[in-house]
């Protein structure tokens, strides 16, 4: 059975512990967001990922699932607005750009992963045949829905879907804006390969942090809160689980109060065994 949350005791410590890091108090803040983990073991506020980017706490191997969904539930109507026209972001037709300049495509299947309201598709709906769409968020999946831009939709956590055996091969699978919510990408990798046909393209984004800041880390959590990720651990993690690195390109993934966010576009093939 799930557990019961007091939402009322819940809501006071969250947001106290938000006061607190908004104050650059982060020791205190930090007790108040294992206060609320304790109220919360799901954690839908992000409180082990805000932990992390305080210092105050491991990187956890993945934003917590129950989070990542509520954060994008709430932000489903004014999710393109915020995204796209605030925050610059345009990681799929960026995509598109590096498929035309490298001559890949077009494909048969497409497997949009975090598909949000459907920018993927909008951008390379035309060099695909049938395309298929999965988000986390039933909310963002119901605004996608009403686009027509899919031929399949899912509600489902992506590293979930891919280890499903229920799916046929893709010969294109993209995820734009969707490592920065991973920190270990094994699983992610692993599935993507297993839900892939032989030679077919996995394309994504990623955001790092400066050299000096990783520190020689695989990932961490970033002060915005979402996870960076060094290129060396993207290649080798994709080599290990059968891809070749096809094209990295150094990309502004979005504006993050009026800075870039440095991050990489890669692409990459499998190599089936």
């Amino acid at each position: 059975m799930a557990r019961k949350i007091d939402e009322e005791r819940l809501a006071e410590a969250y947001n106290r512990a938000l006061a607190l890091e908004k104050a650059g108090k982060f020791a205190e803040a930090a007790e108040v967001y294992r206060e609320v983990l304790a109220i919360d073991p799901d954690d839908h506020g992000g409180a082990a990922v805000r932990l992390a980017a305080m210092g105050f706490g491991e990187a956890p191997k993945k934003a917590p699932d129950a989070y990542v969904e509520t954060l994008f539930d709430q932000h489903a109507e004014d999710f393109e607005d915020i995204l796209v026209d605030q925050l610059g972001y345009c990681v799929p037709m960026i995509m598109r750009q590096r498929f035309q300049a490298l001559e890949i495509g077009p494909f048969e299947r497409m497997l949009d992963l975090g598909c949000g309201t459907g920018l993927g598709a909008s951008a390379l709906g035309d060099m695909a045949g049938d395309i298929t769409g999965l988000d986390i968020s039933e909310k963002m999946v119901e605004i996608a829905y009403e686009k027509e831009l899919y031929d399949t939709l899912f509600v489902a956590e992506a590293e979930e879907f891919l280890h499903d055996d229920g799916e046929e091969a893709f010969d294109l699978i993209i995820a734009a804006d969707v490592l920065p919510y991973l920190g270990t990408l094994d699983a992610f990798f692993s599935g993507a390969a297993k839900s892939m046909a032989g030679g077919g393209i996995l394309a994504f984004s990623a955001e790092t942090l400066p050299d000096d800041v990783l520190a020689g880390r695989d990932y961490m959590v970033a002060p915005h809160h979402r996870f960076a990720h060094g290129r060396t651990y993207l290649t080798e993690s994709l080599e290990k689980a059968g891809f070749r690195t096809v094209d990295v390109t150094d990309i502004n993934v979005r504006f993050e109060n009026g800075k870039p966010t440095p991050g990489y576009l890669v692409i990459a093939r499998y190599c089936e065994a």
